[in-house]
């Protein structure tokens, strides 16, 4: 067991251990609205649309979390702005603006002299240098995304499964769907710029789509998609210690890693359930 303890006898290793925690529970309930609701696209060119923001505020000598938050805001308001236009798909919208910015963030970054330093740490961040801090504002974060799930739920169900009938029940789905915009906002940025967009992004998808293909309910979603970020962000510090990877990249990597095994596992089991003629 040594292996496998060895590496959390480093403080630096256990601060971002933690970090992977929150991040994973923050990612947890926002990432099971994102699958639910089909809004996987989105959170990707939100969390890369970030860059502009962020190079901005880097060069401006503004906070990055501020210039983060505004990218990403500005991201949603101009996909709800063209998603009005009845020529132009939602997608269409999404893709533009997702283009757009990540090509507008590369031209502003490529002026300052460490270009290939700061598109790195946008990318995969630097879960290893992970401060008291940090987790701080992490703990904020799931604080403020635990109130908006609870807040919502309701109306993110409706939202989910009959927008028509979330109308008809009083619930004002397109409030609703801003506020769960703005949820997916708060995991994305409050965490990249410790973990990057990358493990964000992967942590948003993976463990809960994994989970969805197990459970109905979406507290069980919600439970599953935590538990299994908490699983690939161990192993992921783990194998990284020993293979001498990229942290950040590798927890993404088994985070993904652990849908497709679910996904196989899932398969398997409707087969021979098929085969034996008992429920799945």
């Amino acid at each position: 067991m040594d292996w496998l303890l060895d590496p959390f006898q480093v403080s630096f290793v256990r601060q971002a251990l933690w970090a992977g925690v929150l991040v994973s529970l923050i990612c947890a309930i926002a990432g099971t609205w994102v699958v639910l609701r089909g809004m996987a696209f989105l959170g990707d060119a939100m969390s890369h649309g970030m860059l502009l923001g962020v190079a901005l505020a880097s060069l401006t000598g503004v906070n990055v979390l501020v210039g983060g938050l505004l990218s990403a805001a500005g991201m949603a308001l101009g996909v709800s702005v063209l998603g009005r236009s009845p020529r132009l798909s939602q997608d269409t919208g999404i893709g533009l603006l997702f283009a757009g910015m990540l090509a507008l963030g590369v031209i502003v970054v490529s002026h300052s002299r460490s270009f290939a330093v700061d598109l790195t740490a946008f990318l995969f961040g630097d879960v290893l240098a992970v401060r008291g801090d940090d987790l701080a504002g992490l703990g904020v974060a799931l604080a403020v995304t635990v109130v908006v799930a609870a807040l919502g739920h309701r109306a993110f169900v409706a939202l989910a499964f009959d927008p028509r009938k979330a109308h008809t029940l009083g619930l004002r789905p397109r409030a609703a769907q801003v506020l769960l915009v703005g949820l997916v906002t708060v995991a994305i940025v409050a965490s990249f710029h410790i973990v990057g967009t990358l493990l964000v992004f992967g942590l948003l998808i993976a463990p809960a789509a994994a989970a969805a293909l197990w459970a109905r309910a979406i507290p069980k979603i919600m439970l599953g998609a935590a538990l299994l970020g908490i699983v690939s962000t161990v192993a992921g510090l783990v194998v990284s210690w020993h293979a001498a990877t990229a942290a950040g990249a590798t927890i993404a990597a088994v985070a993904v890693a652990l849908f497709f095994v679910s996904a196989a596992a899932g398969l398997l089991r409707h087969r021979l359930a098929a085969r034996t003629g008992a429920p799945s």
